[in-house]
């Protein structure tokens, strides 16, 4: 029989169906095991990203259910967010409309790869159900003080009338009106994560099992560091205003200052801005730039000299002017800085900028050719832990490290009644105000006599408005629709009952992704979590998603584990919710860009093509493409790289084809990309190939935490490879043959190593090298002359070490072999450790560094009886024709090389 994939695979995915094989069920008699990937964003399509990160989930979760796990692996979608509101707005539809429209698609596309997903637990984040769970944490957290209302300024699109988060915010300006962002102070919740810096910090060190780079992240986010909070007093101040406070991590420099620098909101300039109408300018000026850091680092550095001075707190004649500056943030410290030039880049661009003074604290210990800031040279910025020679310190002129400087110039302010040593975090309240209609509606009303009222969870949940009464929502509206639409805005006071307002913001999407692991283990409660479920299965033991997450939604939910512990949703042991992280890497393709571009043209000059509208081939070593349309119009087969050459080489243009330049640049391993059109449609490839066909490529090709690039060629190896597999169990179901018991002993002794190695990797996420092993056991069972007994042996534990790869096959190759019930459900073969220990070993034998033949000797066997029969092998004499061997080396246990 032939291999048929297409009827392979909707057969036995039927059949897990039927059999409810994926549903998970607490069981007192097994182990838990809960595996998640992160949830994607139903943008309409899946891609071959998807497809390599929920295969990766889908083998762990496979071979922990063939180990006897009770296995939670589901599935949802992260599905609220300005997405779907850019649709509405685009095409005049309705958000909920496109949303679950393309949750349809992607699901439908997601079932062909036959992933052990428990369908059941199905959800999306828009779903009422869930976003209601959502608001009665939010009234939880507001009950516990978890919650809090504050002002806070934001990125303000004026055109679109609406808070943008930082990453929308592209060159200054709405990344969908092009307006120029302002930054606008505005009345926000937030949560209080900032309370839990400490142990968010404390507790990476105890997840053993994330990588350490993403605890590192982590670490620099949380940002712990010890510095000197003080005061300088200030001159002639506004009424109100007699000093400015400053936190330093580096008070070792403070002998250095030049200036002091405040923000455009700090206290002091919305004084002077609401007095004087040149500092009011200069600061609607500078709200118009970024409110991130990264962003303020680009932005051309802007100051504004108010006229006032400080005085420094070591001597009362020395003023430094105050200026207002673009370039700090109300969010980090006091607002307020003090430049200290000569060991800040930005502050000596600044200095240098505005003529101020640039004075070194520290110099290096060495390097007596370095150029200091003051005569030109760039700011010195060593190393906190490197030793430097301090010229202006605190303890004196001397070599000593930063970090003891720094505790020198604590420990002397203090003791001068200059600030107090203050240890502070980066961390900030996380602000989770969106003005927009899709998301989840905040659970609060707006009484004029009672103030801000919690909604009663017995009305939750609190649905956004769809079309009632005929009256659609017109997106093509600037602004936030839910303040345009008075049934929904308009209600009772929960407490009085007098008329009052909702709450028109609705939740940071972030808040929807930083709870779902939670709610997976009881989806359908009328509570968030259900305890005892939640206790089963959390936490999550394997957690799998992209490196770019590994920030803010990871942190998030580390905070969202502890809130809902102490509001009684999760057990203590889910305070840290993810034991183990994999973050996997991205799949590439080449990317096919027209002759004359280059892969940095912007807008109408970028001319991009799809993989099926190229030829591809290589000219004079080098990756080229010409447009297949030109190809064919020259009656040129395609896959004739010759006549490809030939066309290259003439590249003529006729009227045939237009004035478009045939000739193709191409881009290798570039992340895949709608706009780039380097996107591979698994659902072609599976149609093409099959499932198991996607699946074994996106495993094989490289370890999964770095890129794999998708190659046409890579994908038809990969189902030759299947296909061979199948005809070679097929045949050998037919086999009845004998073989010698030495030869059964050797297929069956490799067997077990097999079985032993490719454990280990599904264990630890070497998929790749595990394929590697099957690739060679393959081999070695296509070549045994063992009997039928040994191969069918052989053939089954080959098809049960696939199955978590290529499920489908595995089942169909069970089937063959005559197996009663389902591959899926069977034990997962062990491997006899007396099968592993070997009397002999093959070693490979070299002549001049080039393998020549291999050689079986008792592993015991001394060098110089090693060297002996390596010299007598037929082929060892034949490449040495007469030769004298002039030494001969033995490495036990690995390899023979002779040199002539």
């Amino acid at each position: 029989m032939a291999y048929s994939a297409a009827e392979i695979e909707a057969k036995w995915q039927k059949a897990w169906d039927e059999a409810g094989l994926f549903r998970a069920t607490r069981s007192a008699d097994r182990p838990k095991y809960y595996v998640l990937e992160m949830f994607p964003y139903p943008s309409g399509r899946i891609h071959m990203g998807h497809v390599r990160n929920y295969t990766m989930g889908d083998v762990i979760a496979r071979h922990k259910i063939a180990t006897g796990h009770s296995v939670l692996h589901p599935m949802g979608w992260d599905a609220f967010g300005m997405p779907a509101e850019n649709a509405a707005m685009a095409s005049g539809g309705h958000p909920k409309d496109w949303t679950y429209g393309n949750i349809a698609d992607m699901r439908a596309q997601m079932k062909p790869l036959g992933l052990s997903i428990d369908w059941s637990r199905e959800f999306a984040t828009c779903d009422p159900e869930y976003y209601g769970q959502q608001q009665a944490l939010f009234l939880d957290f507001l009950e516990k003080g978890l919650v809090y209302r504050k002002n806070a300024v934001v990125n303000w699109d004026p055109v679109d009338m609406t808070v943008l988060a930082n990453e929308q915010v592209e060159n200054g300006r709405g990344w969908r009106s092009g307006a120029e962002v302002e930054r606008r102070e505005l009345t926000q919740w937030f949560f209080r994560i900032s309370d839990f810096s400490e142990e968010l910090l404390e507790a990476l060190d105890s997840l053993d099992d994330w990588p350490a780079k993403v605890r590192t992240m982590q670490e620099n986010w949380i940002g712990k560091s010890r510095g000197l909070q003080f005061a300088f007093g200030l001159n002639d101040g506004p009424d109100g205003h007699d000093r400015v406070e400053v936190y330093t991590t580096r008070p070792d420099t403070l002998l250095g200052a030049s200036f002091i620098g405040i923000s455009p909101d700090h206290p002091l300039a919305r004084q002077l801005e609401r007095e004087r109408a040149d500092v009011a300018e200069f600061c609607a000026e500078a709200r118009r730039g970024g409110t991130t850091e990264e962003a303020l680092e680009k932005a051309e550095k802007l100051g504004f000299d108010t006229g006032l001075t400080c005085r420094h707190p070591f001597d009362n004649a020395w003023e430094l002017p105050v200026y207002i500056a673009n370039f700090i943030l109300m969010d980090y410290g006091t607002g307020a800085i003090f430049g200290c030039p000569a060991h800040d880049q930005r502050d000596l661009d600044f200095a240098r900028k505005y003529d101020l003074p640039v004075i070194s604290t520290f110099a290096p210990a060495e390097n007596e050719g370095f150029p200091l800031p003051e005569d030109g040279g760039e700011a010195y910025v060593p190393p906190k832990t490197e030793t430097v020679i301090y010229v202006r310190g605190f303890a004196g002129d001397t070599e000593q490290t930063g970090l003891a400087a720094i505790d020198a110039a604590i420990d002397f302010c203090e003791a001068n009644g200059v600030g107090q040593g203050v240890t502070k975090f980066r961390l900030r309240d996380w602000g989770l105000s969106r003005q927009r209609y899709w998301g989840c509606p905040i659970p609060v009303v707006h009484c004029d006599a009672c103030g801000v009222v919690p909604e009663k969870k017995k009305n939750l949940p609190i649905e956004l408005p769809y079309d009632e009464d005929g009256n659609p929502i017109d997106f093509s509206i600037p602004g936030n629709p839910l303040d345009r639409h008075p049934s929904w805005r308009d209600c009772a006071c929960p407490a009085c009952g007098a008329p009052a307002r909702r709450e028109t913001d609705t939740m940071d999407t972030f808040v929807d992704s930083s709870w779902y692991y939670a709610r997976f283990t009881a989806p359908r409660a009328d509570t968030p979590t259900v305890m005892e479920d939640a206790a089963y299965w959390m936490n999550v033991d394997q957690y799998i998603g992209g490196i770019e997450h590994a920030i803010l939604h990871l942190l998030y939910s580390r905070f969202f584990a502890r809130a809902m512990h102490i509001c009684g949703h999760l057990p203590e042991k889910a305070r840290e919710p993810f034991d183990a992280l994999f973050t996997q890497g991205m799949v590439t393709h080449e990317m096919y860009l027209g002759a004359e571009m280059n892969e940095e043209a912007k807008g109408s000059r970028a001319k991009f093509y799809f993989p099926e509208e190229v030829c591809r081939f290589e000219y004079e070593g080098e990756p080229v493409a010409l447009l297949r349309s030109f190809v064919l119009q020259r009656s040129v087969d395609p896959s004739d790289t010759s006549k490809l050459r030939d066309l290259w080489d003439v590249h003529y243009i006729d009227d045939q084809v237009g004035a478009e330049d045939p000739k193709l640049k191409v881009i290798p391993s570039a992340k895949m990309s709608k706009s780039k059109k380097n996107v591979v449609d698994p659902v072609n490839i599976i149609g093409a190939f099959g499932a198991d066909t996607a699946r074994w490529f996106v495993l094989s090709d490289s370890p999964p935490e770095r890129d794999v690039e998708w190659t046409a060629s890579g994908a038809e190896a990969a189902h030759k490879h299947l296909t061979r597999v199948y005809r070679i169990v097929d045949a050998l179901v037919q086999d009845t043959g004998t073989g010698t018991p030495e030869a059964d002993e050797t297929l069956l002794r490799e067997m077990h190593r097999t079985i032993h190695e490719v454990t280990g990797g599904v264990e630890s996420f070497g998929f790749n090298a595990a394929i590697a092993k099957l690739y060679a056991f393959t081999n070695t069972l296509a070549k045994s002359n063992a009997g039928a007994d040994a191969k069918r042996q052989a053939a089954t534990a080959l098809a049960q070490l696939m199955a978590p790869m290529t499920p489908h096959l595995a089942e169909e190759l069970w089937h063959l072999l005559g197996h009663e019930g389902l591959i899926t459900a069977a034990p997962w073969p062990i491997a006899d450790d007396a099968m592993l220990v070997s009397d002999t070993v093959t070693l490979p034998v070299q002549v001049n560094g080039k393998r020549r033949a291999e050689i079986s000797v008792p592993v015991d066997m001394s060098k110089s009886e090693v060297e002996k029969a390596a010299l007598a092998l037929e082929a060892v004499q034949r490449a040495m024709d007469g030769a004298a061997p002039k030494k001969v080396i033995v490495v036990p246990g690995r390899i023979v090389n002779v040199v002539i």
